[in-house]
C-alpha cells in the first residue's frame, strides 16, 4: 500500500496542517551555528570567529549536497520511520554542538545536519503544495514564513544565551526535535510514498567531491581575511582543492550511467540569467556585515539590540509575501515584481549611504529594514521562480543543488568576504588621509585618546559609505539589466498572432498545462528549498 499523504486517515486536516507548521518552525531554523548567538560561542570556546562562519555555510552545502538524492531517499524508506528517525539525529546533533568545544566537530555536525534536515522538509512541501495550489502562491507563503522564522530565531538565540549560555538554544533546538519526534510517530502513517527504489545508485564519490569542493571554498571565505589570501599557503591549497575536486567531479559525471549532478539546464537562458540575479541578490546580502560594523563597532548596539534590527525587516517580508501572492494569481510578468524587489535593495543602500554618521539614532532603522525585508523576500521568492521555471523534473533536481549552494553560499559567502577586505583596505586609506590633520597642535597629550577613538570612528564610517557607493552603482547597473530583459516574453508580438490565427497557440498551451500539471506536485515541491 502506498499513502503520498504525511498523517493517519483519522487525522483531521486541521490537526495536520498544525503538525507540518510545527514541524517547519522546529526544522527550518536548524543550523550547526546561529548567527545571533555567535559571538557568545566564540567567547565561550575561546575559538576563532571564522570557524563558525565555516560552520554555518556548512550547513547550506550539506542542503546542497542531498538535494540530487533527495528524492530516491524519499520513497526508500516509509514515511513515519524516515522522519522520525532525522528528527531524533537532528536532536542529537544539536545536543552534541551545545556540549563541545571543539569547532572541528561542530563544522561536521553542521554538515550532517544540513544533508538531513533537506530530507525532511522535501516531505513538507508537497502537502503545502497540494493545500495552496500553484508554485507561486505557495513560494510566496512559504519564503514569508520561513525568512521572517529565521529573524524571530535569531533573536531568541540572543535573548537565551545573554539570559543563560549559548549552549541552552542547542539543547532547546534539541528537546523540540525529540518531542516533535514523538508527535511525528503518533500521528504519521506507516507507509510508503510509492514504489520502493534501491539506494545503491547513488553515487557517494560525487557526493563527497561535491561537498569537499564547497567545503575548501567555504574555508577560503571564512578565513580569507585572517589568513591574508593569496598570501597564506593555507588559503592557496584550499582554492586548488576545491578547484581540483569541482573538476573530478564534473569528470565523474560523464562517465555515470546515473550522473548525480547534471550540468544540461546551466545551457538555458532563465537558468544563466536567474543565477546572475541570485549572484546580484549576494551582493545585497553581503551588506550585512557591513551594517554590524555600523550597529555595533561604531553605534556600540549590543547583541540583543542588534539583533533587534533584523525583526524590523517582517514587515517588508509580509508585505513581499502579499504582493507576491496577488500577483502570481493574477498571472502578471515578473519583471516588474523583480525590479521592485532591487529597487527596494538599492533604496536600502541609499539610506545606508547617507546614515553613516555617529548621531545616527535608533528610530531611523526602521525604513532601511523595512525595504531591506521587502527587497529580500520579493527577490527570493521570483528569482526563484523564474530560474527554475519550466525544468525538467529530473534535469531539475539533479542540478538544484548546485543552484541552491550558488545561491545561498558562494553568492553571498564571495560578497561578505569582498566587503570584508574592501572595508579593511579603505579604512587604513581614510587613516591615512586624516593623519594629515594631525599634529602637537589638534592632537595634545591630554585628549589623545578621545581623538584617536574618534578617528578610528570616522574612518570606519568613510569606509562603510565608500563600499555601499559602489554597492548603489552596481545596482543602478541590476536594474537596467532587469528593465532591458525579456523574462521569457516574445521580443516581437506578431508571431504569437500568426500561432494564434492558425490554432497553434491554443493546442499548444492545452498541452503545455496538461504536461504540467502531471509533473507539478513532486517538481514543485523540490523548488523552495531554503
Amino acid at each position: 500500500m502506498y499513502n503520498k499523504g504525511l498523517f493517519s486517515d483519522w487525522v483531521p486536516k486541521l490537526v495536520q496542517l498544525l503538525i507540518i507548521v510545527l514541524l517547519l518552525i522546529v526544522v527550518m531554523p536548524l543550523g550547526g551555528v546561529y548567527a545571533g548567538n555567535l559571538s557568545f560561542m566564540v567567547s565561550g570556546t575561546g575559538q576563532l570567529t571564522e570557524y563558525f562562519m565555516w560552520a554555518n555555510y556548512a550547513t547550506t552545502i550539506g542542503m546542497g549536497a542531498c538535494m540530487p538524492v533527495v528524492l530516491r531517499f524519499k520513497m526508500r524508506y516509509k514515511v513515519r520511520d524516515k522522519v522520525v528517525l532525522l528528527l531524533v539525529l537532528l536532536g542529537l546533533l544539536s545536543y552534541i554542538n551545545g556540549t563541545t568545544m571543539e569547532p572541528v566537530i561542530i563544522i561536521a555536525s553542521a554538515l550532517v545536519i544540513g544533508f538531513l534536515k533537506m530530507m525532511i522538509t522535501i516531505e513538507l512541501f508537497l502537502p503545502l503544495m497540494a493545500m495552496m495550489g500553484g508554485r507561486g502562491v505557495f513560494y510566496g507563503v512559504f519564503y514569508t514564513f520561513v525568512l521572517s522564522l529565521t529573524q524571530i530565531s535569531g533573536y531568541y538565540a540572543v535573548e537565551v544565551s545573554m539570559l543563560y549560555n549559548w549552549q541552552q538554544f542547542f539543547n532547546i533546538a534539541a528537546l523540540q526535535c525529540f518531542v516533535m519526534a514523538l508527535i511525528c510517530w503518533m500521528f504519521m502513517h506507516n507507509k510508503y510514498f510509492a514504489l520502493k527504489v534501491p539506494l545503491h545508485y547513488i553515487d557517494w564519490l560525487s557526493i563527497l567531491l561535491f561537498v569537499s569542493t564547497f567545503m575548501f571554498s567555504a574555508y577560503v571565505f571564512s578565513f580569507g581575511k585572517q589568513q591574508d589570501w593569496l598570501n597564506s599557503t593555507r588559503v592557496i591549497n584550499a582554492s586548488i582543492a576545491a578547484f581540483v575536486s569541482f573538476a573530478l567531479l564534473a569528470i565523474r559525471q560523464m562517465t555515470l550511467k546515473r550522473p548525480y549532478l547534471s550540468f544540461k539546464i546551466f545551457k538555458r537562458s532563465n537558468v544563466q540569467n536567474g543565477l546572475f540575479m541570485l549572484f546580484c541578490l549576494g551582493m545585497f546580502l553581503g551588506t550585512a556585515s557591513i551594517q554590524n560594523i555600523f550597529s555595533v563597532g561604531v553605534l556600540g548596539y549590543d547583541q540583543l539590540t542588534n539583533a533587534k534590527l533584523n525583526l524590523m525587516m517582517i514587515p517588508g517580508l509580509i508585505l513581499a509575501g502579499i504582493v507576491a501572492v496577488f500577483w502570481f494569481k493574477k498571472e502578471k510578468p515578473l519583471k516588474m515584481f523583480i525590479f521592485s524587489g532591487f529597487s527596494a535593495m538599492i533604496g536600502y543602500a541609499i539610506i545606508m549611504y547617507f546614515s553613516m554618521v555617529l548621531e545616527f539614532n535608533y528610530e531611523k532603522w526602521y525604513l532601511p529594514m523595512f525595504l531591506k525585508g521587502f527587497g529580500m523576500g520579493s527577490l527570493f521568492i521570483s528569482v526563484w521562480y523564474y530560474t527554475l521555471d519550466k525544468l525538467e523534473l529530473d534535469d531539475m533536481l539533479a542540478a538544484i543543488g548546485l543552484v541552491l549552494v550558488w545561491r545561498t553560499f558562494l553568492a553571498v559567502g564571495f560578497f561578505s568576504a569582498l566587503f570584508s577586505w574592501f572595508q579593511y583596505q579603505f579604512q587604513i586609506e581614510s587613516l591615512g588621509n586624516l593623519a594629515v590633520y594631525l599634529d602637537g597642535m589638534t592632537l595634545t597629550s591630554q585628549d589623545l585618546s578621545a581623538n584617536l577613538k574618534s578617528i578610528q570612528l570616522n574612518a570606519i564610517l568613510s569606509a562603510n559609505k565608500k563600499i555601499f557607493g559602489y554597492i548603489i552603482v552596481a545596482g543602478f547597473g541590476v536594474l537596467l539589466f532587469v528593465l532591458t530583459h525579456h523574462f521569457g516574453e516574445e521580443k516581437f508580438k506578431y508571431p504569437r498572432l500568426i500561432r494564434l490565427i492558425n490554432g497553434k497557440s491554443v493546442i499548444a498551451r492545452r498541452r503545455l498545462q496538461e504536461r504540467k500539471k502531471l509533473l507539478e506536485e513532486i517538481k514543485d515541491a523540490a523548488g523552495p528549498v531554503v
